[in-house]
């Protein structure tokens, strides 16, 4: 079993020190191995490495609550129209303080959403949660139609020079990607549907339009921009191979790579 020491100091070898400032982490902590306290042992070690200053965020999505996400389409697909009614009434409904990550997030995010001091943004569907000094400018508004754009907190973690910590996670979950969509002519957009409380506190649809996001093109994408992430940090973090890598050049390759790739779109 991995002391929190332990992480703490391989964390600082990969490259997190005081002057990260902020670290956006896809983590998989089965992939890290055993920690002395688990997830809470996992994020210590982080703002361990990253020191009083610094601020660690995470995704902490709920796509249970959509009826247009990936997920929703999984399990309706085969649902007659009762069964289909019934379900949408027993889908949960969004509440930014007490609604947990998705089970689909990881244990750390979760993890980081229950700290004491932890904000999280208020999107219903593609939510942020942080914990640190720089928490309430990272996740003050995040609109409705900006899942993950510039108004939203990876468009933050843009301008901010934050990093991206894939703790045993692969590439190909790393969700600032998609900020690249919102920067490249021909993006489609798409309707949404997400189960919030409303003011009176009565669950009810918000319907919105927005970009349609969608990573499945990731793998080939990654296969020819690989080589061009030239700050990556590789390393080792328990049991888990792990890359760091600074948002603002994860995002400007990607959007170079989506300039000549315009058939993602549905060119």
């Amino acid at each position: 079993m991995y002391s929190v020491e332990q992480l703490a100091e391989q964390l600082c070898a990969l490259g997190l020190s005081e002057d990260t400032g902020i670290v956006q982490v896809h983590a998989s902590l089965r992939a890290v191995g055993p920690v002395a306290g688990g997830s809470a042992g996992v994020l210590a070690a982080l703002r361990s490495a990253l020191g009083p200053r610094g601020t660690v965020t995470a995704f902490a999505a709920t796509p249970e609550n959509s009826e247009t996400s990936r997920l929703d389409a999984g399990v309706t697909g085969g649902l007659n129209e009762a069964e289909l009614e019934a379900y949408r009434e027993a889908m949960p409904v969004f509440d930014p303080l007490t609604s947990p990550c998705s089970p689909t997030m990881g244990r750390l995010s979760e993890e980081i959403r229950t700290t004491p001091g932890s904000l999280r943004s208020s999107h219903p569907q593609t939510s942020f949660t942080a914990v640190g000094p720089m928490s309430a400018e990272l996740l003050a508004d995040h609109p409705l139609d900006c899942h993950l754009g510039e108004r939203s907190p990876v468009g933050r973690l843009y301008k901010e020079g934050a990093w991206v910590l894939m703790l045993g996670a692969p590439l190909t979950r790393c969700t600032v990607f998609q900020l690249a969509d919102y920067r490249t002519p021909g993006a489609r957009t798409k309707s949404y549907g997400c189960k919030m409380r409303g003011a009176d506190g009565v669950p009810a649809w918000v319907r919105f339009k927005a970009l349609h996001l969608d990573d499945r093109h990731f793998p080939q994408m990654l296969e020819t921009t690989r080589a061009e992430l030239t700050e990556a940090r590789e390393g080792r973090v328990g049991d888990a191979a792990c890359v760091l890598l600074p948002v603002v050049q994860a995002v400007d390759t990607t959007a170079r790579w989506l300039d000549h790739h315009p058939e993602v779109f549905g060119a």
